[in-house]
């Protein structure tokens, strides 16, 4: 039996670390986390200093038991769990779920490791140099932890009463939900403005073109507004020497503008500056940073980055067994250890050249509000492993998140940019100006090998471009004028990225539960993700407004970053958990019970309206239901009359009628919206209750292999997932998940086979039928 018994979280990282250790180390899993507040009411007993009542949880008992199973005879137990707050505390109940929590002293000696790299190297520094359980870390979790019982566990049955059943308030998901509702606020509140510009095509005498901006006219510096309409445009044009005024856009068959009295100024290159910019890359990424520029370059989102980083980081078997590709992925650090920087170096000189490499490293500060724990920023373990090297034993996700984080640690270790930026002022006769900018890169330095993405276009302010040789006192012929029509764009809606770099930036909640409360959000129907873009749902807005109206100090931004200063105090043992909790909790809870009788379901769910119900002439009021806002009979439950309101107007959502004609009673079908999208419903309904799919299943051509009479055609599930299935549903109820294969099984002669295809197994054929194991692929 092993002398030492090493526990880690998941078991992906156990494998990789036995091998390390060696036979006289035993590795097991935790499997995550083995004790939670059981999610019911009571599990915090506030009377008593907020006691928590923890409990093991029903799927952790049997890896509790096989740990305990392993503990004999063993000399000492290491506790090897993630290298952040939540490991530690992931440490500390795990030693009360094995009966270790210091009432009786164990016959073996129990020390707490810490790595954030899964190497050789790494992994037996860190069980050489253990430590005790920094109970600091785990006071700061237990205070989050049971804040967000308290916060979830109060709030949601005052949501239940006040809205409906089954909706949720979470500490930071709240304030999440504020921002993407505020922001939908501010579209819809927009009002667009017209603006213009003027652009000249001029050419130098080498018959070189450059695209100038007009900004001065008549004596005075243009700001964005200065140029309000088509008049003042157009009179503009005419002092710059233009002759007929372009149409707008849709308005080809309009009369053209033609200035009458012409005049030709001369355009003269006035002033050449010329100027010198250096540019420095990005840090290394943070978890914050990591998600952000994973969604922005490879359209990840923040879930799938951080579960496609977890295997990165656990271990991927590269020919020569496991090992771990990254460090840890959770982390606000922009720090990278001395080793890392002088294998940045050797293979920055070797790849790229000395000229690119930095005599010394090049060191960064953290910008984020409440940067805890002095980890690593995410890096390749082995830089001197390139992307490409270990592309065949990768995913294509592994690979583009692999390859994103090698080249982000490779280019914050390389030469600044040097860029070559050169400014023309160009007169056009006394009083006006135009300008254009160029800027060349005469060195790329770290640009060669990347560039951090940005989120918006708008922020893309410098454009690469040369402009011809010019000199002052140039004269420069115009061959056009280029007048165009803007309107001003309402703020952007929320991405992935923006969100996480808005919650960062404010210093609420971790970087590592932003993948989670972006989920949350989804899931619970608060908002939906359309176009990448965040759009909050009709019960998203309500609960936002609640919230932000009867709890605005617990939905505060600053309040909510002010929270998270408070518990990296307790985690620096600045501070006690308790009395942080007894601060937080008498106000709220009393907040509550005064909110209890205030608030009215009423005043939240209904709005009135001046419409009258056309069955019975009572009032129609907006009500919320499940499925978002709808028009509905005050008289309810007399009178059941409702109709849709379009979301996206506000308005009624009359129905469109199609070319398509019932099959039942030859009435024309109307295009009607439900809960599962478009459908195609009979405009004479209610006598005919006909309804049929908008888009007609595709058929495959395949007999159904169970009734012998339907075909078997293409359908989606209510989540979007392809299935196949009998054209004679109800009757016939067979169902396939892949694509079937008019092809007899040549194993168990099944008539049909299936088609799969694997990422790393490619392509193949396989039996549907329960119990036979035929693959094309294994033949």
């Amino acid at each position: 039996m092993s002398q030492n018994l090493v526990i880690v979280e998941s078991p992906a990282k156990a494998k990789t670390i036995e091998k390390f250790l060696g036979p006289e180390y035993k590795v097991l899993a935790s499997f995550g986390h083995v004790r939670a507040l059981p999610s019911k009411q009571g599990s915090v007993d506030v009377e008593h200093d907020f006691e928590p009542k923890y409990a093991v949880l029903p799927e952790s008992k049997k890896h509790i038991d096989a740990i305990k199973k392993e503990m004999k005879g063993i000399s000492a137990l290491l506790l090897a769990t993630d290298p952040d707050r939540e490991g530690e505390a992931i440490s500390w109940h795990l030693l009360a779920a094995l009966g270790l929590d210091g009432k009786k002293k164990p016959p073996f000696e129990i020390k707490r490791v810490v790595f954030h790299e899964i190497t050789k190297d790494a992994i037996v520094h860190a069980v050489q140099n253990p430590r005790d359980i920094a109970l600091e870390l785990v006071d700061a979790q237990q205070a989050r932890s049971i804040l967000d019982y308290l916060v979830g566990f109060t709030l949601s049955p005052f949501l239940w009463k006040k809205i409906r059943y089954g909706l949720s308030a979470g500490r930071v998901q709240s304030v999440a939900l504020r921002l993407i509702c505020e922001r939908e606020k501010e579209i819809q509140a927009f009002k667009e403005q017209e603006y213009w510009t003027i652009g000249a095509k001029l050419e130098t005498a080498k018959k070189q073109g450059l695209t100038a901006a007009l900004v001065e006219a008549e004596g005075k510096k243009l700001s964005k507004f200065d140029i309000p309409d088509r008049d003042a445009a157009f009179r503009l044009f005419g002092l710059l020497g233009g002759r007929q005024f372009p149409l707008l856009e849709g308005d080809e068959k309009g009369v053209p503008l033609v200035v009458q009295k012409p005049v030709d100024p001369e355009y003269r290159v006035d002033k050449v500056t010329k100027s010198e910019r250096k540019r420095s890359p990005s840090p290394p990424f943070t978890t914050s940073t990591l998600q952000q520029e994973a969604a922005r370059k490879l359209g990840f989102s923040a879930k799938k980055t951080m579960s496609t980083a977890q295997k990165l980081y656990e271990g991927i078997d590269i020919g020569d067994g496991h090992m771990g590709l990254i460090t840890y992925m959770r982390t606000d650090s922009v720090a990278l250890s001395n080793v890392a920087l002088e294998e940045a170096k050797s293979v920055i000189t070797s790849l790229y050249g000395k000229e690119y490499a930095l005599e010394k490293p090049r060191f960064f500060k953290n910008k984020s509000k409440n940067a805890q724990e002095a980890h690593e920023a995410v890096r390749p373990t082995y830089i001197s492993k390139t992307p490409i090297e270990l592309k065949k034993f990768l995913t294509s996700d592994q690979f583009k998140l692999y390859d994103l984080i090698w080249k982000r640690t490779v280019a914050c270790q390389m030469a600044e940019a040097l860029l070559d930026q050169t400014s023309v002022e160009i007169t056009a006769g006394p009083g006006f100006r135009f300008r254009v900018a160029g800027t060349v890169i005469r060195f790329a330095g770290f640009m060669k090998l990347y560039i951090e993405g940005v989120d918006d276009e708008a922020e893309d302010k410098e454009k690469e471009g040369m402009l011809p040789p010019m000199a002052e006192g140039d004269i420069l012929k115009l061959n056009d004028l280029l007048p165009e029509r803007h309107f001003t764009q309402p703020p952007p809606r929320y991405t992935e990225a923006t969100l996480v770099k808005t919650l960062e930036e404010y210093g609420i909640g971790r970087p590592s539960t932003y993948a989670s409360i972006m989920n949350t959000l989804t899931e619970r129907k608060y908002a939906r993700l359309d176009k990448k873009r965040f759009f909050p749902e009709d019960v998203g807005m309500v609960v936002s407004d609640l919230l932000t109206n009867h709890f605005n100090q617990y939905v505060d931004y600053n309040f909510t970053a002010n929270l998270e200063e408070e518990l990296d105090m307790v985690s620096r043992g600045e501070k006690q958990w308790r009395p942080l909790l007894h601060e937080f909790w008498g106000p709220f809870i009393n907040l509550l019970k005064l909110k209890e009788g205030e608030v009215s379901k009423s005043d939240l769910t209904t709005e009135a309206t001046d419409e009258v119900c056309p069955e019975c002439g009572k009032p129609l009021v907006v009500k919320l239901g499940k499925f978002g806002k709808f028009f509905a009979c005050s008289g309810y439950p007399e009178c059941r009359y409702i109709r849709r309101l379009d979301k996206e107007t506000g308005e009624v959502a009359e129905p469109v009628v199609s070319d398509e004609v019932c099959d039942k009673c030859g009435s024309k079908m109307l295009i009607k919206e439900g809960r599962f999208g478009k459908y195609l419903a009979c405009s004479a309904y209610p006598n005919c209750k006909n309804i049929q799919p908008l888009v007609k299943p595709k058929g495959t051509g395949i007999t159904c292999t169970a009734c012998g009479k339907g075909e078997l055609i293409e359908k989606k599930s209510r989540f979007g997932k392809l299935f196949y299935s009998c054209n004679r549903y109800p009757e016939c109820k067979f169902a396939l998940w892949d694509l079937p294969v008019q092809k007899p099984c040549p194993k168990c002669g099944f008539p049909l086979l299936v088609k799969k295809v694997y990422k790393r197994t490619g392509e193949f054929l396989k039996c549907p039928k329960e119990g036979c194991d035929y693959q094309s692929n294994k033949e």
